[in-house]
């Protein structure tokens, strides 16, 4: 009995042993059952889409910036492949060990890794986020090599800017760089995303929504390991339009290299017209810096370059004009009947007004001069005289009509006014009278007057076609991928200034004498075979005595201008040239000028070179084939289709 008993309980124990067992499984199999309704019904939707994320993915394909030409159809600017490193966050899981995992691979820094990740991620969406720019070769193949320990991380085609003549033309064509946060948030720019490029600064910045093009699309199929299987859906990137600039690109680097490294300006036009034929601002500076992070060494030495090289002289530079002035104070006393073609004053130097002597330039002054004498030699003491006869609201009225202290529109952001002060201004600025011996410096181009390097052109050319004043504009005109004009820009009249043709006959026959006679202050302008008129200034950046002027500091040394047209009796072209302290106008600007005008009347002898004919469509922004370093190269140079004269 008692064994029956034992036989009965050990063979109770196993079938314990099964009942918790299959309670134990029974239990597992519930839970598992509930999560997989919860996945299937509950939140089916949801996981469908996340599944559907996985294996698709939405690729933006940039478009390629149309690109900028010279007059004759020479490429200045077109278009260049870069790889950039972008993550794309639903992929990577983990970002920040995915970016130290690239910052290691790819010698990055990884501090900007993740600031650049953090400042655009709440912007991109679904799209990648680019956080490091103009990846090289080596850093391509590292990728490629290691994609399959690098979930999320992607490279990304961007066409950017490739400069045919290296920084010829900086400042006026300027530079495009990665769109800023507080850019992302202007309304102008609702369509750009995070490590787009837009325009910054001169054409680039002005003619951003006719160059940007539009942005393309691609949704794709990838698998587990990030490979593209197949594309679903694709809408093609149109290529922005291109544009015709006036400038002569051979003129524009003859100006540059005219200058020598010195700092300064110089515009060239045509005088019929107002096109303008040479835009220059020197020293120069690299736009393609602009395109990737610049090193804080390179930005420390632009920034400290006594010579200013990023500020656009000829567009924002303002300078008093000296000396050249005196062509609007003669103007101006021709007009008021404060002088006739030959009235004469007798200069011993200086003109004395109260107890202050104005002194002239020269000591022992030019003796008897009439109106011709007075611009020949640029004597002071004639417009000192002049000055305080007519006071400085008629010289300012002059002024005005040539519509100086004024921006004349040129299409280019920051344009300065200058400045043309009147005993109206004085009084509501500095809340003063005006003095009568402050009209004396305003007479002869100094004391509170600005005038910049555009005005200057525009002054000078107005009294060689006779009293109109034409728009100085850049852009002749806007063509399409395929090399169509789209738009055209002709000349465009501001205003005529109303001065008699009697008085701009004088004051050019005087402006002739400067060049051309002898003790002209521009004689270093002169051309054997054109005749050149023009008018010397000479600066004062602060008061010192003549025996201090060479001794000075470059900041304190006189500014030298020099403004010109030719030939004399058929004007058809007018230039100005500032030097910043240079000393002397006709001992440095002259002589710019007289190299200037030299280059314009020998290409015209020659014809212009033939462009090449490609058809504007930029770069290859196909990035899954793009990005392979072992892929051919891809083609960048735009060209036109039809010949661009």
């Amino acid at each position: 009995m008692i064994k029956e008993r034992r036989y009965v309980r050990e063979l109770a124990q196993p079938r314990k042993r099964i009942l918790i067992l299959t309670s134990c499984a029974a239990a597992i199999f519930g839970l598992l059952l509930l999560r997989l309704l919860s996945l299937q019904v509950v939140s089916g939707d949801e996981y469908a889409i996340r599944s559907e994320n996985n294996r698709m993915r939405i690729i933006s394909v940039p478009a390629s910036r149309g690109a900028i030409l010279d007059r004759n159809g020479i490429q200045l600017v077109y278009n260049r492949p870069s790889f950039n490193l972008a993550v794309i966050p639903q992929e990577a899981g983990d970002v920040k060990a995915l970016l130290v995992k690239l910052s290691s691979l790819l010698k990055l820094n990884l501090q900007e890794l993740n600031e650049r990740f953090d400042s655009a991620k709440k912007r991109a969406g679904y799209y990648p986020v680019v956080v490091a720019t103009g990846l090289h070769r080596e850093q391509l193949e590292v990728l490629e090599e290691n994609r399959i320990w690098l979930r999320g991380a992607e490279i990304v085609m961007k066409p950017i800017r490739e400069y045919a003549f290296q920084n010829s033309a900086a400042h006026l064509i300027g530079y495009i760089a990665e769109i800023s946060d507080k850019e992302l948030d202007h309304p102008d720019y609702a369509t750009y995303r995070p490590g787009d490029y837009i325009g910054k600064n001169g054409i680039e910045k002005s003619w951003e929504t006719v160059l940007h093009g539009q942005d393309g699309g691609r949704q794709i199929e990838v698998d587990s390991r990030g490979r593209v299987l197949r594309i679903l859906a694709e809408s093609k990137p149109t290529v922005g339009n291109s544009l015709v600039l006036t400038i002569d690109s051979r003129l524009q680097q003859t100006t540059e290299q005219s200058f020598g490294g010195k700092a300064g300006a110089a515009v060239v036009m045509d005088v019929t017209n107002g096109e303008v034929l040479a835009f220059v601002s020197s020293p120069l500076f690299d736009p393609s810096m602009f395109s990737r992070r610049v090193p804080p060494e390179v930005w420390k030495r632009y920034m400290e370059d006594e010579r200013h090289p990023l500020e656009n002289k000829a567009l924002t530079g303002q300078y008093p004009p000296g000396s050249t002035f005196k062509i609007v104070t003669a103007l101006a006393g021709l007009e008021r009947g404060a002088i006739t073609e030959h009235s004469t004053i007798s200069d011993p130097g200086y003109y004395e007004m109260g107890n202050h002597k104005f002194r002239d330039w020269k000591t022992g002054g030019h003796g008897i001069v009439d109106l011709r004498k007075s611009l020949k030699e640029s004597c002071d003491t004639y417009y000192y005289a002049l000055g305080a006869k007519i006071g400085v609201d008629a010289i300012a009225e002059m002024a005005n009509r040539f519509m100086l202290g004024t921006p004349l529109g040129v299409g280019l952001a920051g344009e300065k006014p200058g400045l043309v002060p009147t005993t109206e201004w004085k009084l509501k600025r500095h809340g003063q009278r005006w003095l009568a011996g402050e009209t004396l410096p305003v007479s002869i181009g100094q004391g509170y007057l600005l005038t910049t390097p555009i005005q200057l052109a525009s002054m000078i050319a107005t009294v060689a076609n006779n009293g109109t004043i034409y728009r100085p504009h850049l852009v002749k005109k806007i063509v399409d991928p395929d090399g169509h004009t789209v738009r055209e820009f002709g000349p465009e009249v501001l205003k005529q200034i109303g001065v008699p043709q009697d008085h701009l006959r004088m004051v050019k026959q005087g402006l002739f004498a400067v060049v051309n006679d002898g003790g002209g202050t521009g004689a270093s302008a002169r051309l054997g075979d054109v005749k050149v008129a023009g008018k010397t200034g000479t600066s004062q950046v602060v008061r010192l005595g003549k025996d201090r002027r060479n001794a000075v500091l470059y900041k304190h040394r006189d500014h030298g201008l020099f403004v010109a047209f030719a030939p004399y009796d058929r004007p058809e072209v007018a230039v100005a040239v500032v030097v910043e302290h240079g000393g002397g106008g006709g001992a440095v600007a002259a002589p710019i000028a007289s190299r200037i005008l030299r280059q314009y009347f020998d290409l015209k002898r020659q014809p212009a070179e033939r462009p090449i004919k490609p058809v504007l469509r930029g770069v290859d922004t196909d990035h899954e084939e793009a990005a392979l370093p072992s892929q051919a190269p891809v083609e960048t140079t735009p060209v036109v289709k039809e010949e661009l004269r």
